[in-house]
């Protein structure tokens, strides 16, 4: 197939969606980006407005069945503490085959080989029959309301196999936790410390169900075979605000990953019984599941997941492996109604132990793999 960029240009694009400062928001510009790149190869795109600043984008080649869908996220987690970077963050830097920069593994490197894929492939007139249809999330790393919108208004409702791109190196994962997060909110009373008969501490009835909470889901027999156990942790918590007075409010904010043997409405009904018991006994405690994830199982053994372990080995040092991962991906929410046999795999560039840290960085030579693996995926999958 004929190139339409050369690996300078493919990296300048992965450099511009960097320069992007798409921090759990911002997505309009890299919509916007994207739009203009897919317009000069008369690639239309349908923007879907989410909330100030931030949409999801669509875009499409080819037509009629069947359908491939290919997703990737257009927000970045926040880089941290700038004196950890060695480098601008927002700037791509390329050392010693590395290419630096926040989202360069997760996953602007992903998008953008997606994105390149698409165009080189249209521009070929390489698809003799079928639909790839790119969906372009906002709010991955946080909430996921990107990826629900798309659930709501049934994007995927006539798609045939899904690819994510979030970072997985050369490994297919066709499988992988839930994620909820809770959020248990005390009221109490304020009062000094030398009278605290005066007032009611907030911080003991959170102490006494994340005790409990602790003890039930930690021990629980309900295990998965293929994901293995739920974890249940408290991540943040915060009460008082000085060590002489009895604190009148307090928060635990907690994290669980969830499995099909222990899913997201077993686990809020477990501690919701919690919080109800300690609510009779006089406490004043609220519980806000402000996000539920579930979890994604689906079969070992489907066209696309083969396609992509076949042509990725092409690529890769040695075999490549299918695996499930203790991570969550848009996958929760775009799979919501697919059953066990619908086809799936998240294959992406990048490593996910660079992922969320300073130096995040992707492998030039996997990215530019990963454009060829894509397209040949994508060609492949509909013959």
């Amino acid at each position: 197939m004929k190139a339409v960029f050369s690996d300078d240009e493919k990296v300048k694009i992965l450099a511009d969606l960097i320069k992007i400062n798409s921090v759990n928001g911002n997505e309009l510009t890299v919509a916007n980006y994207i739009t203009a790149l897919f317009k000069k190869y008369d690639i239309a795109t349908d923007i879907i407005p989410i909330e100030e600043n931030r949409v999801n984008l669509v875009a499409e080649i080819g037509q009629g069945k069947p359908v491939l869908g290919v997703s990737g996220h257009m927000d970045v987690v926040d880089p941290g503490e700038m004196s950890k970077w060695d480098t601008d963050p927002f700037e791509l830097v390329e050392k010693d085959g590395k290419l630096f920069g926040r989202g360069s593994t997760d996953m602007k490197s992903g998008l953008a080989a997606f994105i390149i894929s698409m165009i080189e492939i249209k521009e070929n007139n390489a698809l003799t029959k079928g639909t790839i249809r790119l969906m372009a999330t906002v709010g991955e790393e946080v909430g996921e309301k990107g990826s629900q919108k798309f659930s709501e208004e049934d994007v995927m409702k006539d798609v045939d196999a899904l690819i994510i791109g979030e970072p997985s190196g050369y490994r297919l994962v066709y499988a992988h936790k839930g994620s909820m997060d809770i959020r248990l909110t005390s009221k109490g009373e304020a009062a000094h410390s030398s009278m605290p008969s005066l007032g009611y501490n907030a911080i003991d009835p959170l102490i006494n169900i994340l005790n409990k909470a602790n003890e039930q889901f930690r021990s629980t027999d309900k295990k998965s075979k293929l994901l293995g156990d739920l974890t249940f942790n408290t991540t943040v918590f915060d009460g008082g605000n000085q060590v002489n007075s009895i604190p009148e409010n307090a928060t635990a904010e907690i994290n669980v990953r969830t499995i099909p043997e222990f899913d997201n409405k077993m686990v809020e009904k477990t501690l919701k019984q919690l919080v109800d018991q300690e609510n009779k006994n006089g406490s004043k405690v609220d519980m806000n599941v402000f996000m539920s994830l579930e979890s994604v199982e689906h079969s070992d053994n489907s066209k696309v997941l083969n396609l992509a372990k076949e042509i990725g080995e092409k690529y890769s040092n040695g075999e490549i492996p299918k695996l499930v991962s203790p991570g969550v991906t848009d996958a929760s929410n775009l799979l919501k109604k697919k059953d066990y046999d619908f086809p799936f795999v998240v294959f992406g560039p990048g490593e996910t132990v660079v992922a969320h840290q300073a130096n995040e960085f992707v492998e030039k030579k996997m990215y530019l793999d990963f454009i060829k693996i894509y397209e040949e995926l994508m060609i492949k999958y509909m013959q």
